[in-house]
């Protein structure tokens, strides 16, 4: 961690210890919402995940692409505030792990066909998920969610907000090689969130005739032969006046080109698969200091409300045994901040470096791919687009 970030975060965090130390109220009630701030959407309750008892039939299932989530930025007066740059970082490495959150709650239903994180809108995809981070911290998260298939058909644009209390936090986020993250147990507290996207999604899907579920899945598979080959499907798709793609031909089950677009979608998604690894794989590493840092967040708007609602009392009462306690306390807690600060830091800013080249084999000749995943992922596109027209071309 740079040193101006954590001279940052200890004026931040003793700043605020001096001003509050002297509260002695307690904790709002674990179950309790704290947050009460006015949202784009109505905070949720409980809500159940919407499971299907078995998948559909492999010529009925509809893939999913959750896009990487792009994020607001936070607004001037906030930027003034100590620390609050360093959660607005925080931020923007959620925009590449939040997707992973929706994604399981997908996978989870038992309503789809593959679901994918992935960086872009991908062709090979039926539906394609985008949302913005309107707001996140240890007490709210807050999105903007937009769903549409490969039509265009845009099923709902939604605000969805939800609000943690503190018995969604482990008691202790102090964790050691005695007391060790339980990640296969643990569950997010804004689970309800991701449940109630994955519900509106089976929603829409539910609205489609079972003709307009194939014509998408037709669709789709017309939008990657024009992406590979655009020349030789010209036509095959236009756009109606709602402007929705429309199939107007599709291709002979023994096309040859159109065989051979199929074989590179193939290798196309063995490599969304390894790209898809990825992301739950950064989000596995760093969701221990993750989930300190939320929690961390937590407790400072708990504290900062306390503060508007008792006022600040006298400095002579800071030389109490109460207050030195708590002062003791919150310095014990950046101690520990601080270790998994450096942690999830430097976690954070390696998905955001050159990753190791990936070595691709395609028809016995290796290509090879280096920089973020996001550049690999673009870049694996193009060769795929220049293999295939270096066959077409070899073919003729």
């Amino acid at each position: 961690m740079n040193h101006c970030l954590m001279r940052a975060l200890l004026s931040f965090l003793f700043t605020v210890g001096l001003a509050s130390c002297n509260q002695t109220s307690s904790l709002p009630l674990s179950n309790t919402p704290i947050d009460e701030e006015v949202a784009f959407s109505e905070p949720l309750g409980e809500i159940e995940l919407i499971i299907a008892e078995s998948a559909p039939e492999t010529k009925q299932q509809l893939s999913v692409n959750v896009q990487n989530f792009t994020s607001t930025k936070l607004n001037p007066s906030e930027t003034k505030k100590f620390g609050a740059w360093i959660f607005e970082e925080i931020t923007q490495k959620e925009t590449r792990f939040l997707p992973h959150l929706l994604s399981n709650a997908l996978e989870a239903s038992n309503n789809w066909g593959a679901v994918r994180v992935l960086p872009d809108r991908d062709p090979t995809f039926d539906i394609t998920v985008s949302g913005e981070i309107i707001r996140s911290d240890g007490v709210r998260l807050e999105l903007f969610v937009k769903a549409m298939d490969s039509t265009n058909r845009i099923w709902f644009e939604n605000y969805y907000t939800d609000l943690a209390t503190i018995s969604d936090y482990p008691n202790s986020t102090r964790f050691t090689f005695g007391n060790r993250f339980d990640g296969a147990n643990y569950e997010d507290p804004f689970t309800d969130l991701y449940s109630q996207i994955a519900n509106d999604i089976l929603l829409s899907r539910d609205l489609l005739t079972q003709a307009e579920r194939n014509e998408i899945n037709q669709v789709t598979q017309l939008n990657y032969a024009v992406d590979m080959a655009p020349a030789a499907f010209e036509g095959s798709l236009i756009t109606n006046p709602d402007g929705r793609l429309v199939p107007t031909r599709f291709p002979a089950d023994n096309d040859p080109i159109f065989a051979r677009v199929k074989d590179m979608q193939d290798r196309h998604e063995l490599f969304v698969d390894t790209v898809d690894e990825y992301y739950e794989t950064l989000y596995t590493d760093i969701q221990p200091a993750y989930v300190l840092w939320r929690k961390y967040s937590l407790d400072e708007i708990v504290e900062g409300k306390r503060k508007n609602a008792e006022g600040s009392r006298s400095s002579a009462s800071y030389g109490n045994s109460r207050n030195f306690l708590a002062l003791s306390q919150r310095y014990d807690r950046f101690k520990w901040s601080k270790i998994y600060e450096h942690e999830f830091t430097e976690l954070a800013q390696g998905f955001n470096q050159e990753l190791a080249p990936a070595m691709l084999e395609l028809n016995t000749q290796v290509y090879g791919l280096t920089g973020t995943m996001e550049q690999q992922y673009r870049a694996w596109r193009g060769t795929l687009r220049e293999l295939f027209e270096l066959e077409l071309e070899s073919n003729r």
